[in-house]
């Protein structure tokens, strides 16, 4: 009896899944920060952490955003920063940059030196919209200083 090794597919990545996440968190950023074409910031507590959204660039048909949590108490998340662009015309946001890591890649060879996953770029995407998601359920507006 023979053994014949399984052969491993090719990944192909899953187009449909990750232009429905960017379309989802183009709306959850919208929601977030309505007045991004006018103003620069805007800024939240979610729990104990501040969370500061940053228009770093506009243009006509885009828009890019960074997005970033200070002081968790959760040590294992630590500072959390994400620089994305927002399509208009497709109504879409994308992760460009994901804690300094740099431009991610539509997909990455198995095993590689920094040990990404082939479908990183859905990941990271995923890993936004449920971040900006529980911002919306739990982020509430930032408390005044008491004057005198």
């Amino acid at each position: 009896m023979s053994v014949q090794r399984a052969r491993k597919r090719p990944f192909k990545m899953d187009i449909v899944r990750l232009h429905a996440v960017c379309e989802a968190n183009y709306a959850r950023v919208l929601r977030l920060f309505p007045d991004y074409e006018h103003a620069n910031t805007r800024e939240f507590h979610l729990g104990s952490a501040r969370i500061v959204l940053e228009v770093l660039e506009r243009s006509r048909y885009t828009t890019f955003f960074r997005l970033q949590q200070y002081h968790a108490d959760a040590r294992w998340l630590g500072r959390l920063r994400v620089d994305v662009r927002a399509y208009h015309d497709a109504g879409m946001l994308e992760v460009s940059v994901f804690q300094s890591q740099g431009r991610i890649a539509a997909r990455y060879e198995y095993p590689n030196t920094h040990m990404l996953q082939q479908d990183e770029k859905i990941q990271q995407n995923q890993f936004l919209s449920e971040w900006l998601e529980h911002c919306l359920e739990h982020g509430r507006a930032p408390i005044p200083p008491v004057v005198g």
